[in-house]
């Protein structure tokens, strides 16, 4: 199975804004993308019905020809973690049933998985993001928000990946904020001290997309499910 999991150091780092850029230059490429955020809160009630926006925008952007409860089976409303909104709702999902719902159909294409808050955020009832990852073994690419901090938020990430022995195709610093200190630069940082490429990303609630296509070759690459292209820390 060709494909990526996308998770972040935490919620709110620009995930989904990543993985519609990628599925949008997939598609370019006429690389068919089977999206899939198998569980989201904070959705919205619309005519009776909750829909997920993370999962609709990539649905969108993948020009999928599927059904949205293809890509995103299970929703709620409450706009906190899948699992404390599962509780509310009287349900328990498992990774099993995550993972069943991200296998569908992905013969059929290039298999762009979105998960929920950051990579050791509860997912299921039995596991984290990191499982979800684990049993769909799957290249990982991490965002985080370009930041003060965020070197050391990044370099914990990666030896949670590299633990679990995920190949990382790349991390990406996402600008949230308008303006940064002239001093700082995160990614030199980080690239002195992983073996992953590090991409930046501008202003992003500017409309801003900047995914060169050395990202996107990084994640078609068959080599990447085999070299973690993680260094040792530490």
């Amino acid at each position: 199975m060709q494909g990526v999991f996308i998770t972040g150091t935490s919620t709110d780092v620009g995930k989904t804004f990543v993985a519609t850029e990628i599925a949008r230059q997939l598609c370019q490429r006429n690389i068919k993308v089977i999206p899939r955020k198998p569980i989201e809160s904070g959705c919205v009630r619309l005519d009776g019905e909750l829909i997920p926006q993370d999962a609709t925008a990539l649905m969108e952007a993948a020009n999928y020809q599927g059904s949205l409860s293809e890509v995103c089976p299970y929703r709620f409303e409450p706009a906190i973690s899948p699992v404390r909104a599962a509780h509310l709702a009287n349900k328990i999902l498992t990774t099993e049933q995550l993972v069943s719902a991200c296998l569908q159909g992905s013969e059929e294409g290039f298999v762009l998985v979105e998960g929920a808050g950051g990579f050791y955020s509860p997912l299921a009832e039995n596991g984290l993001n990191a499982d979800l990852a684990v049993a769909l073994q799957l290249p990982v690419l991490l965002i985080a928000d370009d930041k003060l901090g965020v070197i050391s938020q990044v370099l914990l990430n990666v030896e949670a990946i590299q633990m679990r022995g995920l190949p990382l195709a790349a991390v990406v610093l996402n600008s949230l904020e308008d303006k940064h200190s002239e001093h700082m630069d995160n990614a030199a940082d980080l690239r002195e001290r992983l073996d992953c490429p590090v991409f930046t990303n501008p202003y992003i609630k500017a409309g801003n997309a900047n995914l060169p296509d050395a990202l996107i070759d990084s994640l078609i690459t068959p080599s990447n499910k085999k070299d973690p292209h993680v260094r040792a820390i530490g």
